[in-house]
């Protein structure tokens, strides 16, 4: 067999887009309880009131400026505040999981449920309650948690009131919270994410930053990355059997021609991927790296210590999303950001209805890659199909089916893909969770209808619907594939 039969196969969700209860148990607000929804035509917008008192939206990039606090307005519709409701159906959702064949699952746990604030000393012990509940229930079917300690929520209090990652505060209130999980978890979860696709967090949702000056982005993500080595350091200091990864998003990168300068330009867009990881896999910036900040004349204020941290806090494995491939231009900088950022099309790839394009190829090509460079073990803790989902009716109204051949046909051929790097090419693979094993809400549109799911969730895009749970075709397609350890697709 291919796959080691210990390989976890499992499924991903994330806090902010699964479950729900936002203020109940005592949970204070996030970020991304003030992130109004979208479509593929309009741009997801948070409201916040300006330094004057004004109530505006801005979307993903725009600088809400220096004394705006995001706030939540009566009456508006914010996908997060129930999302699908795994805070009320975790048992059914994991028993679901579990008749799957589910080795393990990835979940993210919500900071502001454990401190609503962020900056309390001791824990909701509520929240804290809660998410051991659902461990157990995890174990009773046997499913390892892997748990995703920040999937791009920032506790509002700190984003409004302290900085956010601006600050050097920050990074203890993060620590402290890390360390509650290790405390109070211990033996129910082993394997951990410091953050999600860190490659990602590049604006107010994530890092709390209020302008696009350079400096106020990198002073902050160098505190994120402070704060991923001490959890690291601390993750380890309170069980050896714990297993620290980094995430991040990555795709395959192609150049568009063998011009010279655009090979160039590609190493360059490279880099932009690959230097998050040098820092979290090898402990230190990368020289190319401090030469652009040089260059660009951006400073970081760094404590005497931090070069310590990073070098003493190096994570246990990679993990990292997959979705689509881009290709680079000379002029054009090609950078992952959670989305189809590229700005040429390859004519050799299929696209699907949200304009990703679909390359199997590429995930071996990213296996190998990122293998080769770091040697460390990877988890492929993201990859999916995102599509619209027609279910089929009984004469009574009800569901009876969800046929989504497309979902099938796009992870069996990388599934395929990740087999080859592992049988043929000698990858250290973990695991495999797709995105969104359950249909949950788009992080990007904030939309139901963009779904990605194994689990049908009855729901619409403003948040209408039963929120009964429904087996599509995928369901029992991906159930076999567990059960046979991924020899038959």
């Amino acid at each position: 067999m291919a796959f080691p039969k210990d390989f976890l196969w499992g499924g991903a969700t994330a806090a902010n887009q699964y479950e729900g209860g936002y203020d109940q148990g005592g949970r204070g607000l996030s970020t991304q309880d003030v992130r109004k929804a979208g479509s593929r035509t309009k741009k997801r917008t948070v409201t916040y009131l300006d330094r004057d008192g004004n109530l505006k939206e801005a979307t993903r990039f725009e600088p809400m400026g220096i004394g705006s606090k995001g706030v939540v307005v009566e009456g508006e519709y914010y996908p997060s505040h129930q999302a699908v409701d795994f805070y009320h159906h975790y048992k059914e959702d994991i028993a679901l999981f579990a008749e799957m064949g589910f080795r393990c699952f990835r979940m993210s746990i919500s900071w502001t449920r454990l401190f609503p604030r962020g900056d309390e000393e001791t824990a909701n012990e509520e929240g804290v309650r809660f998410y051991r509940d659902v461990f157990i229930e995890l174990r009773k079917y046997d499913i390892e948690p892997l748990v995703t300690l920040n999937h791009f929520d920032l506790p509002l209090y700190l984003a409004n009131e302290k900085g956010g990652w601006v600050s050097r505060d920050t990074v203890g209130y993060f620590v402290n919270y890390a360390r509650t999980c290790f405390e109070n978890f211990s033996g129910l979860a082993h394997y951990w994410i410091t953050f999600n696709e860190i490659n990602c967090m590049l604006d107010w949702n994530k890092l709390g930053i209020l302008t696009d000056e350079p400096d106020e982005f990198y002073q902050a993500l160098h505190h994120v990355f402070v704060a991923s080595a001490l959890t690291v350091r601390e993750g380890h200091r309170k069980d050896s059997r714990n297993r620290i990864g980094m995430m991040v998003a990555y795709g395959a990168m192609y150049p568009f021609d063998c011009s010279p300068d655009t090979y160039l330009n590609h190493l360059h867009c490279m880099h932009n991927m690959q230097w998050y990881c040098d820092v979290q896999c090898r402990g230190y910036y990368p020289s190319y790296k401090k030469k652009e900040l040089e260059r660009l004349q951006i400073h970081i204020e760094q404590a005497e210590e931090d070069e310590r941290i990073l070098k003493e806090g190096t994570v246990d494995f990679i993990g990292f999303s997959y979705y689509f491939s881009v290709v680079s231009k000379a002029g054009i900088n090609v950078m992952m950001t959670g989305d189809q950022s590229h700005a040429v099309e390859n004519p050799y790839l299929k696209k699907n209805e949200w304009g990703w394009q679909i390359d199997p190829v590429g995930l071996r090509s990213v296996l190998n890659e990122l293998y080769d460079r770091y040697q460390k073990p990877l988890w492929i803790v993201e990859n999916g199909y995102g599509g619209i989902d027609t279910p089929e009716y009984d004469f009574e109204g009800d569901i009876k089916a969800i046929h989504d051949d497309y979902r099938i046909a796009y992870l069996r051929a990388h599934i395929a893909e990740m087999k080859k790097a592992v049988e043929l090419d000698g990858v250290d693979l973990i695991g495999y969770t797709p995105w969104g094993c359950i249909d949950l809400i788009s992080a990007g549109t904030g939309e139901m209808s963009k779904r990605y799911g194994f689990i049908y969730v009855e729901m619409d895009d403003q948040g209408r619907g039963s929120l009964r749970r429904f087996r599509k075709d995928s369901f029992y397609w991906y159930q076999n594939v567990i059960h046979t350890n991924g020899e038959e697709l």
